[in-house]
Order: C-alpha cells, then structure tokens, then sequence
C-alpha cells in the first residue's frame, strides 16, 4: 500500500507535502516528493516496502501497487496508480478495474492528483475520479486500454476444462503475493475469501486469517471452520452493538462516502483490518467473485446476454463502490489487500467463462465451486451469499439507529442534496451528516460511487 500525490507543475514541494499529509495513514514508514522538470511528485509508503519510487535518466515515477517500469504492459500488472513524470511531461494510469484508488483535478493550467479524494479538496474546484483502464498525459490526452467487455466467451472448452484452468490461474495469482514468511487473509467464511486463503496456505509459512462480526454472527462460525480446515492461525473480531455508532464517524473519513450499504459493509471490514494491521502488513480479500461468478441472488431472474452484460457492468462499478471499502479499510491502518480475483489473469479469464457455468441449474458461482472441490469443506463450498453486513450480523442495527436519530420531517426536508441526489433512507441521511461534518458543504460528488440500485436491500454489495 503505497499513497502518491503530485501536480504537473515544477517546484511544488508544499503543495505535495500538504497532500501527502493526508495520505499519512496509507504510508507511515516513508514519505518523499521529487521534482521534475514539468511535474513535482510524491509518495508515501508502508513497513516492510520497496519504496515505490523510481528515477531513470530523464524520469521519474511514483506509484501505488506494481509496476515493472514498461508502460506497454499496464493492462498486465494488477493493482497499480501510476504518476510518471519526463522531460516531455507527466503521464498518469490507473489498473484495469481500479484496485487502486486514484482522483484528480485542475489548479489553474495544471492537474492535480492524489490516491485520495480528501487530499485534494481545498486544492481544486472540482475532483474527479481517474477512470479504471485509463492512461493519460497532456500530448496525447486519454486513451483506454482495457475494456471489461471485450473478453472472447470460450464456448467450446469443456466445463471441466475451465474448472481446472480457473483454478490454476487463481493459485498462480495467490502464489504471487503468498510467498513469504507470513501474510494474513480477511475471512468471512464465504467461498471467496475462504478459497484465497485456503490457496494461501501452502505458499506462506504462517497465514494469519480474520473474522468479524457481532456476537454469534454466522459469519464467525462459518470463518472457524474454515480455518480450522485450512490451518490458518484465526483471529476473531467480535464487536458489541454498541461499538457500531461510534466506528461511524471514522469508517466515513476513511470511506469517503455516505453511501449506506458501502458504509454498513466497511464497519466490519474497518475493524478486522485494524485487528489484521497488529500481525501483518498484506492480507487476502475475496472482493470480486460475486461479480465474475454471479455470486447474487438477484442476478438468477437474468439469463444469456443479459446476465453477460450485468456481470460486465457490476463489475465495471466496483472501483468507486466495493473496492474502495477495501482499499480504505486497509489503507486506513497501512495495510494492503491483494484481490486476487481481479488480477489480470484471472480477470480475463472469469470474463470468457460461459454465464450458463457461472449460473448452473440455480447455483451461483458453479464453475468456481467446481474448482475449488476438495480445497475447501462442504459447508464452505456449498454456502450461500450472504452480503457482508448481514453475514458479520449487522443487518439493520444501523438502520435501526438511525431511525432514532432523524425524525420524518428531517428526512423529507434533507433527502435532497444540493448536488441533485436524493438520500434512500434515513439511514443514508445519517451518514451523509457525518460525512459533511468531515467534509464540509462540497456542492459536488461525481467523483464518489453510489451502490447500484434505488432501494438499499436491492442492490448488491
């Protein structure tokens, strides 16, 4: 995990440093900003890290995630930001399906960047998301170089021969960041996250897993097994009801967002990542099955191109929706979280699985399930979805809460935001009180995500 902030103008030392000061969380063993000719850049990093800084001849870069130097190979290098800075300018990228968080804006004649929103409000008018599978620099302008939906559907491979390829291109993906003396994975005891760690196992000498959840949450039992199965040292994260209002109002600085189901999933995640940070500097996260796989109950009323279609778009939506959580639950105590679902193998791979071996006679995620026969215990395999919130036993504790705290007419006379967006819920009201608290009155958002779907219970996360 790495933070990296800059401006395409020369000799800016403060202005980056400033932003940087935000950044703190996602770096706090090292900080630096270099200058080039036509950019000042800068970059904070974790314990234990290759400080993400590279100076050739005429270059310089700066970079959160991976990256081997060769820009002809950004679609192939998984989670990466990247700011690099030459004497013909300042080039900027993001990683296929955004793993990794980037934003911008203009000052004046030049683009301000940063791996945070919150780094640069203050700094630019308006911020705005760097898109996924982009690169830009200010000769060439932007250009794409991934599309989700490109994928050529391999119909004539043999289910069985899918299985056993998905499989191996996952254990490569994991193998990658596994090897070592120890690394941690968050487990919720659901197929995704217990798969990783179960393909962890063999590659690090002590694999740390983690759990949470409210007291006897089915998350917990079902994480115990699981870990119990792989061999995993287990930690469990138990958290009383009451620890859920006071987890708000930082869970919402990390976040950036108010976005209800995007908030009540990342109180757990905020929690077990705190827990996971105390014993390692890199876990595992399940992010990205459900969307591959059509892991949703909603998405069995769907078949053929339409289900083709919705699994391309809700996993295009992730970046600013389910992987921010991610990266912000981890980030906030400078820890990364490798998702190895979304590593350009596997990715493009899940991508040109069939949907009618994803969705298979009723059962969701069939074609990884295959997979994963004999590296995890039946009940494991054979478990539901459950969304994160109601598995950690969350459910509607928060909305609940926020019931009692906004009064019918504050909804009616709140919902609707200066922006033009209108608040689902009460409980959605109640975030986004905390969130200008932190922010201030920003008259605009598009930067930030919002969960696809009108109602809250409709809409996955």
């Amino acid at each position: 995990m790495a933070g990296i902030a800059g401006i395409t103008r020369a000799h800016q030392p403060e202005l980056v440093q400033t932003m940087l000061g935000r950044l703190r969380h996602r770096g706090p063993a090292g900080e630096i900003v270099v200058g080039a000719p036509a950019a000042t850049l800068g970059v904070v990093w974790q314990a234990g890290q290759v400080r993400p800084l590279r100076r050739g001849r005429n270059a310089l870069a700066v970079w959160d995630g991976r990256f081997n130097g060769r820009i002809d190979r950004l679609a192939h290098d998984g989670r990466l930001a990247l700011a690099l800075a030459d004497d013909h300018g300042t080039l900027l990228a993001r990683d296929a399906v955004g793993v990794a968080p980037l934003y911008f804006g203009e000052a004046g004649d030049a683009l301000v960047f940063a791996s945070e929103a919150k780094a640069l409000l203050g700094i630019v008018e308006t911020v705005r998301e760097f898109p996924p599978g982009h690169r830009w620099d200010r000769t060439l302008g932007w250009k794409k170089f991934f599309d989700l939906g490109a994928a050529r559907v391999r119909r004539r491979t043999p289910a069985p021969d899918l299985a056993l390829e998905l499989k191996r291109r996952l254990e490569l993906a994991v193998r990658d960041v596994a090897q070592g003396e120890e690394i941690g994975a968050w487990l919720s005891g659901g197929l995704d996250s217990s798969a990783l760690a179960a393909l962890a196992r063999p590659w690090a000498k002590r694999l740390h897993t983690f759990a949470g959840g409210l007291p006897g949450a089915p998350d917990l039992a079902f994480a115990r097994e699981a870990a119990a199965f792989i061999g995993s040292e287990h930690h469990e994260v138990v958290v009383s009801p009451s620890e859920l209002p006071e987890l708000l109002p930082a869970v919402i600085h990390h976040l950036e967002s108010f976005d209800a189901l995007l908030v009540r999933s990342s109180i757990m995640n905020y929690r077990v990542a705190e827990r996971a940070a105390q014993y390692v500097g890199a876990v595992f996260s399940g992010e990205g099955g459900d969307e591959l796989f059509a892991g949703y109950h909603y998405l069995k009323t769907l078949e053929g191109a339409e289900l083709a279609r919705e699994l391309v778009d809700i996993t295009g939506r992730l970046h600013n929706t389910a992987l921010q959580r991610v990266d912000r639950s981890a980030a906030a105590h400078g820890t990364v979280a490798h998702t190895s679902f979304l590593h350009p193998r596997v990715l493009s791979y899940a991508l040109a699985i069939p949907t009618e071996w994803k969705l298979h006679r009723g059962v969701e995620k069939w074609i990884l399930r295959q997979a994963l026969v004999g590296t995890l215990p039946p009940d494991v395999l054979d478990r539901p979805k459950a969304k994160f919130w109601e598995g950690a036993g969350v459910g509607e504790r928060l909305a609940g809460y926020a019931e009692a705290r906004v009064s019918d007419a504050d909804f009616r006379r709140e919902r609707e935001l200066p922006n033009g967006w209108r608040l689902n819920s009460k409980e959605e009201l109640l975030y986004y009180r905390l969130f200008r608290e932190q922010f201030g009155d920003l008259s605009d958002l598009e930067w930030m995500g919002r969960t696809k779907g009108v109602v809250p219970d409709a809409a996955p996360v």
